[in-house]
């Protein structure tokens, strides 16, 4: 007989960022629809990335994990 295990579910840490100086930022590329979450500093304009998203799953999680809700997308 085989038996499942139940997959435990994630303890979802929050984390902050800097929010004077950072925005959320969804950057789409246009060629390949590929999506990468991030925070782009406002003062110098370098993005730092956070977390390849591949489902809508995977933004609900970065969404939820920094307490957004909502991001902006670039491309």
């Amino acid at each position: 007989m085989l038996f499942q295990k139940k997959k435990a579910e994630k303890k979802l840490e929050k984390k902050e960022y800097d929010r004077v100086n950072e925005k959320p930022v969804l950057k789409c590329s246009i060629c390949n629809g590929e999506q990468v979450a991030g925070f782009k500093d406002q003062r110098t304009g370098r993005f730092h990335e956070v977390m390849f998203v591949r489902s809508q799953k995977d933004l609900q999680e970065f969404m939820d994990t920094y307490g957004l809700s909502e991001v902006s997308k670039e491309y």
